[in-house]
Parts: C-alpha cells; structure tokens; sequence
C-alpha cells in the first residue's frame, strides 16, 4: 500500500520531470543553507543521475553559507557537466550568489534575488558577515590614531582576535577571487566582442569585468545589509551582467514555482532545515 512518503515522492518527480523537459536538461533542487554535508548530498544527487544529459540545471534556494562548501559543490558540478545553467525562483543570497555565478547562464524573475557577497564565517557558534567585523575594527584603529577612542571602543577593541581577523580578511579575498575565476571562465566565455564598438574580448578584458562586478558586490557601503536582494532590474541595469527572464516563459515559470513550492511546503512540513535532491535522490 502506497505510504504518505511514496506520494510525495512521485509528485516530486512528476515536477522534476516536466521542468527538466522544459529546460531539456537535468535539474539539481538545492534548498537550504550552503554549509559542511551540502557538498556530499550534491555528490550524491548527480552520481545516481543516469542516464545524464549534457546540461544540468540547478534550482537553488540559500540565504548563504561557507565560501569553501561553495567551492566543493561547483567543483563537483563541473567534473560531470559542461553546461550549467542556475535558476533563482526565490533567494540566492551571499555564498548562493557565488555560487551561482559559475553557470554559463541564470536565470532569474522580477521576484528572484541575489545578494551582496560579503562571506559569512562561523562565530560563537553562529554566521557572521565577515566584512562587518573588519569595518568596525577598521573604524576604531581610524578613531585610535587619532586619540578619540572612548573607554568602552578600546575594551571592545582590545577583545578582538587578530588572527580571526585576518581569517575574516582572506574569506573576503576569497569570495571575490572565486568569482571573478567563475564568471571569466563559464559566464563570460562567449564574450568574444565588445555590444558597442565590436572590439575582439580579450582574456583580461573579461577578468576585468568580472571583477568589476565582484567589488560592486562586495561593497557593503553600497547594499547597506548583508541580506538585502539585489533584482535582476539592479543586477542587470547597474552592473550590466546579463540575466535571462525566466518569466518571460510562462510554461518554464510555472513549472519552476511548482517545483520550489512543492519542496518548500515539503521541507515545512518534515521540519527541514536543508534539502537536496535529483531525479533519483531525494
């Protein structure tokens, strides 16, 4: 006799199904923040994937994560695939927007968001902005130098850990390093003439845009807050990266909100904090 488990797990497929023939490519659900065990439940998902078209499409749903589990999940995307497209139906915020800025393509609606890309780091048992503790312990040597520190400033400034800091610092460089490396080699690849002047792109030219994006990104002067959604108008109109309108399909759309509704309401109810899955893992 059919269990609650098994019904779910046919709707689940039935919805994979019809967006993976939307998109003519597998999908891989990743909900849920992006931290240490992700990694190996993506392995999972794309290792039992048979047959495995050529184009894998990656729904992702994150308020973020670690950089490095990040790193790892890419790593293990492009051993199996070439081509990799990321659809954002909801948020992709911080480590999710690195992370989705290693596709050849994304697409997004007027209700998706990504993120700054400030990286959180674990602290006292909890995820922190790094580039907010660097700012204040930035601003108080300012206030130091010039004698204008007060006595509760220089206890607080006496309780940070410098080596932590500078942990802070390198997870800073890294986010950037990594997607600056992402967008040049899998975004930008097909970037071989300039839209205006049709001047041949050249591999530093293409680094250079990259980074462009990277530090407007990171900048948090800019963004005010380390949650706040970035659209795909903002993403599009002022740092000029091209994004493609999922909602200008509406057979795609509707397939794709089935879907991420489908395993919000799932995890909901089974009290999930993260869920992976594919055509066959779940």
């Amino acid at each position: 006799m059919p269990t609650a488990v098994d019904a779910i797990q046919e709707k689940l497929s039935a919805l994979t199904q019809t967006l993976e023939a939307q998109l003519d490519a597998d999908i891989l659900g990743i909900f849920g923040p992006i931290l240490s065990g992700v990694e190996h439940r993506v392995r999972a998902a794309i290792e039992r994937l048979a047959p495995r078209r050529t184009k894998l499409a990656v729904v992702i749903q994150t308020g973020g994560g670690s950089i490095e589990v990040a790193e790892r999940i890419v790593r293990t995307i492009r051993h199996h695939f070439n081509e990799v497209i990321f659809l954002i139906p909801d948020v992709a915020l911080s480590a999710g927007t690195i992370l989705v800025m290693s596709g050849d393509a994304i697409l997004m609606d007027y209700f998706s968001c990504l993120g700054p890309i400030d990286p959180q780091v674990e602290r006292s048992g909890k995820l922190v902005p790094a580039l907010s503790y660097l700012e204040q312990f930035n601003r108080l040597v300012a206030k130091s130098s010039q004698g204008m520190l007060t006595t509760a400033e220089l206890a607080l400034l006496n309780k940070l850990d410098l080596a932590e800091l500078h942990t802070f610092e390198q997870a800073v460089n890294l986010s950037v390093d990594l997607l600056v490396e992402w967008l040049a080699t899998y975004k930008f690849k097909d970037w071989t003439k300039t839209a205006t002047r049709g001047i041949p792109v050249t591999a530093d030219m293409r680094e250079n845009r990259a980074r462009d994006i990277a530090v407007a990104l990171n900048d948090h002067r800019r963004w005010r807050s380390h949650g706040r959604g970035i659209a795909m108008r903002t993403l599009i109109g002022e740092l000029n990266l091209v994004v493609d309108d999922f909602g200008a399909q509406p057979a795609l759309a509707r397939a794709l909100r089935d879907y991420a509704d489908f395993v919000n309401n799932c995890m909901v109810r089974e009290n999930l904090s993260s869920f992976v899955t594919s055509r066959e893992y779940a």
